[in-house]
């Protein structure tokens, strides 16, 4: 039977305190990396759900006459986004136009055989004390977008 000398009875022990902090660190940093490429893929599938959604020219899937077109589109973004959408609290912009919720209408996805470019900048807040400091005040910001080509169409009433 092996027996540890007297002098290193405590030395694992030691050794565990000082590297578990560390290694959890680390842990959480990556776990954290992971969910913003996550977030980001999450929302490129997202507005390209949407962009196809907008170049079929529909006002919406059920139908309903006084539901417009940019609403369904929201929609279907937000649907899309498994609650990233809030999460991230993006600003869209259209065609290079930002819009705002008050500035949203009918025509800001364009007409038929339009080229139709849909972009949404997020943010994403970073809790990890380790990475928060490679974003600037703590948030790692990106872009996703999606260009395509509006398919003939008749417009929708408002």
């Amino acid at each position: 039977m092996y027996s540890i000398p007297r002098r290193q009875s405590g030395a694992t022990l030691v050794e565990m305190a000082i590297i578990a902090p560390v290694f959890l660190l680390v842990l959480i940093a990556i776990i954290e990396l992971s969910m913003m490429f996550f977030a980001t893929l999450t929302m490129q599938y997202a507005v390209r759900e949407g962009g196809r959604f907008a170049i079929t020219g529909r006002c919406s899937e059920s139908g309903a006459a006084n539901q417009q077109r940019f609403n369904t589109v929201i929609a279907k973004i937000r649907d899309s986004s498994m609650g990233m959408y809030d999460r991230t609290a993006p600003v869209i912009s259209v065609n290079g136009t930002q819009y705002s919720t008050k500035t949203y209408g009918n025509a800001m996805f364009g007409a038929a055989g339009d080229i139709l470019v849909i972009q949404l900048d997020s943010s994403w807040p970073v809790s990890t004390p380790m990475l928060s400091s490679f974003f600037t005040n703590g948030v790692y910001r990106f872009t996703v977008a999606a260009t395509m080509r509006n398919e003939i169409f008749q417009s929708c009433k408002t």
